[in-house]
This record gives structure tokens, C-alpha cells and sequence, in this order.
């Protein structure tokens, strides 16, 4: 079918111009969505077809998956339904395996294939954007890969959740006190924001939830993070960063800094100080790195494996192909020092979509390119309910106050009023009435009693949190 549409493409039947982008992430989404204002406002219906390929059929909304983590906001209300959102693009549930620019063809694979064991479809294009996001930077430590939990999803972030309150259900009903210490020690290793704000709202949590455990306190748990550089939460700077180590080790937070995990097998982190925690829960949020995609195409990539591309986000050297977030190497023309790039995080991102999409709309009309520059405005992090950090245009915040505009900030910036009202209504009801303490583990294998009383053996769960 692609085959034939692609030689109409070049006969006598005028096709429209297909977009493919390749993400339904920030970039993604935004980018598809300033193109689909385009195509009402300047261009004509039917001269652009706009096709996004992505593994979900949402966007998550990825700064607030520590509040979904606590029992803050409802899972449902992290994600962005896209079908909804990008109603005249056309959305394809896959993954984009390869890209050959020279020829505008990607390789997809989509469910249906997933399904019948089919080969891979190919799609042709017209003008591609890159954005496939990042993946987790996991690094080769004995029994990281059997044990670690990430955090990047809005299922990681359940899940998590649901192990911890489960870990204090085991906890509180052993009578082996080595299963009960491996079962209430936490370690969270990577001090960026996933890892101290996942650290925080969750330890906040589970301080909360052990009122109702008759023999569960919270000084009985230990909550362990563990970085390898010399400071955490570099993005507030190093004042609020050290304030931010003050305030976790005053909630009896063990902060190692200058530290790595060397293993986390047969259930024991053992840190490089010499330092060995029993331990049934280890987070792995130490840094990400480019979409494997990226590799399997052949356009210019630079030497940590990020796209080469102009301020115009076009990506250098290559007609027809945009890229933007986390997948480009983007220069930030408004730093002062020459050969800057653009931080690869959701403030950027978002701008840069817009400034993507107008592009390609420009692109198509033969009009001129806009730069993309923004100042960076600086940066707020939250480290449980009522406490938080910020940084932001020169000013130093931290406690409430930060704890509030980080609310604030991050609920003017989730898409569509729809969400926005949602989420309000969510903490507005949580001022009013007792959090949440309630495990659904069991959701994860919703077929497991049925496989029971049918006569089967329930499944495993692989990371043993029961």
C-alpha cells in the first residue's frame, strides 16, 4: 500500500506531503499539535498528512510522576491521551526500528506486527522529525538488571508505589527480622531530579502510611541516596543544592555523594565505600541516554550520540529532517560562551516544539526559518508534600514557597484544561481529606486469580516485591 502510494506520490495524483514524526513525547506532541493549528490556520486540509509514530497512546507529563508515585495525583491525569489531543494526525501505536533519509523510508514496527510475527512495515515520507526521546542509562552492575526499578513511565511510577507499601506489608507481617530490614531499606541511586524527587515524595509517603502499620515506624525504615558526583540537584545550584542534603538528612535520609553502586545482586547494594545494604528495593534513575533509533539511522549524530542540528532545529547538513529534546544537540545561541548546547530537559523542549513546528509550516511555504533561543529561567524541585526547592530568574527559594511554585509552575505547563482541572481538583480534595494508602500491586497480574482457580500457578513477579 505504501508502495503505490509513494509512486502516486511521483505520477500524476497530487499526495499530500507527509510529515512522520517519530515521538509522541514532549516534542512530539507539541510539535504535531502547532502543525495541526498550522494546517487549520495557513495551510490547506488536504496538502499535509501528519503522522506520529509512538510506543503509547499518550504523553506523559513526566515532572509529575513523583506526585503520582505519593498518591498525589491519579495516574490517569500524568498521561495526555493523544488520539484526543492530536485529532488530525493520523497516530501509529509502534517503534520506528531504522531511518533512511536517503531514500525516506522508516522501518516500523507496530502492534499488529507484534501480534502476527509479521515483518517490519516501512512508511515513506516527506519531511521527518526526530524526537524518539531518551531511555535509561543502565550500566553493566551485577544484578542491577534483575532487580533495579526505573523511573521514567507513569507504570514505573505505580508500580513503585506499589512495591513500597507492599514492602511495609511484608515488613510488618515477617517474623525473620533479616527479611523485615531488607524488606524497609530503600535505595535510590542517581541525585538529579528523577531520583531526589521520587526519593522525597515517596519517603513522605511511606512516613505517612506507617501510622496505620501497628508495628511499622517510620525511623524503622532506611532511605539511601547514593551519587557518584560531589553534589545533587546541580540545576538549583550549589546553595540549594546543599540545602536540599540538609533537609533529607534531617528526615533521617542516608545522602552519599561521591559514592556508586558496584552491585545490587542476591539482594545486597553494595556501595563503593565498602558499604553493603539487604535490600528487596533498588532505583536506577542515574542519567538516560539517547533513543537506540537515533543509531540505526543515517543521519550526522555527534560524539554522545545526539543529532547535529541548527538553531533553526533543522538538523545539520540534511534537507527534510528536523529533530528536537532529549534526541538533538541543539546550540543555545542566547549563552555567552560559543559551542553551548541546549539542555536536553522539558523546558526546552516544549519551546522548541513550537519553534518546530512553525518551521516546518515556513518549510513548506517557502518562507524563512526562525532561531530558536531561550534564556533559561531556572529550575524548582519538590521533595514532598509542603517542601520543595527552586532556583529561578536569580531568586532562591525553599520550603513552602518553593513547594508552591513548583505546583504551580508545573501545573500551568501540563497540556490541555482538561488536565489542568483534573489535577486541581485532585490536590484540592487531598487538602481536604486523608492520602491514600492503598497497594494495587495485584493489577500488574490481573489474570493471576483466575490462572489460580483454573488450576494454574499465579505468575512471579520478576523484581520479587511479594
Amino acid at each position: 500500500m505504501d508502495k503505490l502510494l509513494s509512486s502516486l506520490r511521483h505520477g500524476w495524483v497530487k499526495e499530500p506531503a507527509r510529515i512522520l514524526i517519530v515521538g509522541g513525547g514532549y516534542v512530539g506532541m507539541y510539535t504535531a499539535l502547532r502543525l495541526q493549528r498550522k494546517l487549520k490556520q495557513e495551510l490547506k486540509r488536504g496538502d499535509v498528512e501528519i503522522v506520529v509514530v509512538t510506543p503509547d497512546p499518550y504523553m506523559t507529563y513526566q515532572p509529575f510522576l513523583p506526585e503520582a508515585a505519593a498518591g498525589n495525583i491519579s495516574p490517569r491525569h500524568v498521561v495526555v491521551p493523544l488520539r484526543r489531543v492530536l485529532d488530525q494526525c493520523k497516530i501509529v501505536i509502534g517503534e520506528a526500528q531504522s531511518i533512511d533519509h536517503a531514500k525516506r523510508v522508516a522501518t516500523l514496527t507496530t502492534l499488529a506486527t507484534q501480534e502476527e510475527g509479521a515483518a517490519a512495515e516501512q512508511i515513506s515520507y516527506d519531511e521527518l522529525v526526530l524526537a524518539p526521546g531518551s531511555v535509561s542509562r543502565v550500566l553493566p552492575i551485577p544484578g542491577l538488571a534483575d532487580h533495579g526499578i526505573g523511573f521514567k513511565t507513569v507504570e514505573e511510577a505505580i508500580g513503585l508505589r506499589n512495591h513500597v507499601i507492599e514492602q511495609m506489608d511484608i515488613a510488618s507481617s515477617t517474623r525473620d527480622p533479616a527479611i523485615r530490614d531488607a524488606a524497609l531499606t530503600f535505595v535510590f541511586v542517581g541525585g538529579g531530579y528523577a531520583g531526589v524527587e521520587a526519593l522525597g515524595e515517596l519517603e513522605d509517603m511511606a512516613r505517612y502510611t506507617a501510622r496505620y502499620y501497628h508495628n511499622v515506624k517510620p525511623e524503622d525504615m532506611k532511605w539511601i541516596l547514593v551519587e557518584a558526583s560531589d553534589r545533587i540537584l546541580p540545576e538549583v545550584g550549589e546553595e540549594m543544592g546543599k540545602y536540599t542534603i540538609t533537609e533529607l538528612r534531617r528526615r533521617n535520609i542516608d545522602v552519599r555523594l561521591e559514592t556508586r553502586l558496584d552491585s545490587c545482586a542476591d539482594r545486597v547494594a553494595v556501595l563503593s565505600d565498602g558499604s553493603r545494604f539487604p535490600t528487596r528495593t533498588v532505583v536506577w534513575t542515574a542519567g538516560v541516554k539517547p533513543h537506540p533509533v537515533l543509531a540505526a539511522t543515517d543521519l550526522p549524530l555527534n560524539g554522545r550520540g545526539r543529532l547535529k542540528c541548527n538553531a533553526h532545529l533543522a538538523i545539520d547538513g540534511v534537507a527534510h529532517a528536523w529533530a528536537a529534546g532529549d534526541a538533538a544537540a541543539v546550540p543555545d545561541i542566547t549563552a555567552d560562551e560559543p559551542g553551548k548546547e541546549c539542555a536536553p530537559n522539558a523546558q526546552h523542549a516544549v519551546r522548541q516544539a513550537r519553534t518546530l513546528g512553525d518551521n516546518i509550516a515556513a518549510s513548506l511555504k517557502g518562507q524563512p526559518l526562525e532561531e530558536y533561543g531561550h534564556k533559561y529561567a531556572g529550575s524548582v524541585a519538590s521533595l514532598g508534600l509542603h517542601k520543595g526547592v527552586a532556583h529561578v530568574y536569580g531568586r532562591k527559594l525553599k520550603g513552602y514557597s518553593a513547594w508552591f511554585m513548583h505546583r504551580t509552575y508545573h501545573l500551568s505547563r501540563v497540556p490541555t484544561f482538561n488536565r489542568k482541572a483534573r489535577v486541581m481538583a485532585e490536590w484540592t480534595l487531598a487538602g481536604l481529606f486523608k492520602r491514600e494508602i492503598v497497594s494495587l500491586g495485584s493489577l500488574e497480574h490481573p489474570r493471576a486469580e483466575f490462572e489460580l482457580a483454573a488450576g494454574g500457578k499465579p505468575p512471579q513477579d520478576p523484581k520479587g516485591s511479594s
